[in-house]
């Protein structure tokens, strides 16, 4: 493994980094040094990793894990690497093909990509894993194949869990293979709720065209049936925090009411990227339920 040193204020990130995607604060103290490292995996491709916080956490105290969505990467957390690493060691994936990680000619299924996060954990237990939108499938994935015992919490981001009702069908495949440009472009602008600078907009559809198109639309493409997912959220024994826009929002009262220990967070005037529309809110909320999820 090798890390490199970035600079981490808020502030200074606002200005300078290449893709910072501004949110508020909600604590006064110093930001800690962000880091980058990468993870070799089993079958040789080369993850990176965005990390901030204690190396060597007390004992007790859970890691945030941060799993990004659909051909975006992990810099698009880095609000919450920032603030949450104040107090938890906080790291966000780069997945195979997103961000600064290899793009490697296979491993684009969900088996494939949920040992990713495994190896990526390496020996860390006690993890609250984040997985927003396509990284909360793969999140679930990660349980089903064995990874609850290393989590205490995992938060889902607005992405379906499988519950009634089902999303509307969507032709976003045909538009990526009809027109890619456009359609990464209408894509990337409808995360937010409210307009973003056009430079952030620019980062983000160059790092959603990393990836070979075939590869990107396999990655929607997982063969699994709707209930698939359903059963591992319903399973989940540990803690489960769900936010969600009103896009998934009875998706989310389903699962409630199955699995009534489900907590639930509302962001109504959010996009799907919520975390950005409404940081100060998702940090508080993440590190509040992983705080809980601990004791």
């Amino acid at each position: 493994m090798s890390g490199a040193r970035v600079p981490s204020p808020r502030r200074r990130l606002l200005a300078a980094a290449p893709l910072v995607l501004a949110g508020g604060g909600g604590f006064a103290r110093a930001e800690p040094e962000m880091r980058r490292r990468s993870v070799l995996t089993s079958d040789g491709v080369q993850l990176s990793v965005l990390e901030a916080g204690p190396e060597r956490a007390p004992a007790g105290t859970p890691t945030i894990v941060l799993v990004p969505g659909w051909c975006m990467p992990a810099s698009i957390w880095q609000d919450q690497v920032a603030s949450l690493g104040r107090r938890f060691r906080t790291l966000a994936i780069d997945p195979r093909g997103q961000g600064d990680s290899e793009v490697p000619a296979a491993g684009y299924e969900a088996d494939r990509r949920a040992l990713d996060l495994q190896e990526v954990l390496g020996s860390l237990s006690g993890v609250v894993m984040v997985g927003w939108s396509l990284g909360g499938l793969e999140a679930l994935q990660f349980v089903h194949r064995g990874g609850a015992e290393r989590l205490s919490g995992l938060v889902l981001v607005d992405n379906s869990v499988g519950e009634p009702p089902a999303p509307k069908p969507s032709n976003f495949i045909e538009q990526l293979r009809a027109d890619r440009d456009a359609a990464i472009d209408h894509f990337v602008r409808s995360l937010f709720a409210r307009p973003r600078p056009e430079s952030q907009i620019e980062q983000l559809k160059q790092a959603a065209r990393r990836m070979p198109l075939a590869d990107a639309i396999a990655l929607l493409s997982y063969p699994f049936p709707r209930e698939h997912w359903r059963r591992i959220a319903r399973g989940f024994t540990k803690p489960l925090c769900y936010c969600v826009t009103s896009h998934y929002l009875e998706q989310a009262r389903n699962l409630q009411r199955e699995r009534p220990s489900t907590r639930v967070e509302w962001f109504e005037n959010a996009g799907h990227a919520l975390f950005v529309d409404e940081p100060d809110r998702f940090e508080r909320i993440v590190g509040d339920f992983a705080r809980s999820a601990a004791d």
